[in-house]
């Protein structure tokens, strides 16, 4: 087995400069603009907040949401998947004993902190009941607070599947 020697670019003086990239960069925005400000009409832009996106693609990923059973309480069993799946470390669960026909425990709180969460959708992969999803379509998610971007179970039992996005 050789050893395969592979040669670097970029030791002339030309590309140390990095000129030629440069100018490369700025005739394809100059392009750009000059197709666009000749054809305004033909711009994809939205008026946001006033106009709302509708066009959202199935697999997006919004606030997140518990499921619930057909009789209103929740389908999480309090297995602490989706918290150690987080990398963000932000969702905190408490479990508790459940007296019901269902499961053995259910979280006493459940507690998912939006501002530190980096929505990348590991706690509904790892999910075993699918109890947790992010279809809400919700992307626009405002406070006043710090407080109120940390979501309970009430809030998140209270989340909504969007209806623009089709069943999958």
């Amino acid at each position: 087995m050789g050893i395969k020697v592979v040669p670097r670019y970029g030791k002339s003086f030309k590309d140390k400069l990095y000129l030629p990239a440069i100018a490369g960069g700025m005739k394809t925005t100059l392009k750009h603009f000059m197709k666009n400000l000749s054809n305004v009409n033909n711009l994809k832009t939205m008026q946001y907040p006033e106009v709302q996106p509708t066009d959202l693609n199935e697999r997006y990923r919004g606030v997140h949401r518990l499921t619930k059973h057909d009789d209103g309480t929740e389908k999480c069993v309090a297995c602490f998947m989706c918290a150690t799946a987080c990398p963000a470390e932000c969702i905190f669960i408490e479990a508790e004993e459940r007296f019901d026909e269902h499961d053995e425990k259910r979280p006493k709180e459940f507690k998912i902190d939006l501002l530190e969460c980096v929505f990348c959708g590991y706690c509904v992969e790892a999910c075993p009941c699918d109890a947790i999803r992010m279809d809400t379509g919700i992307f626009s998610f405002t406070a006043s607070k710090r407080e109120d971007f940390v979501l309970n179970k009430k809030a998140l039992m209270a989340n909504e599947r969007s209806k623009d996005l089709n069943d999958g």
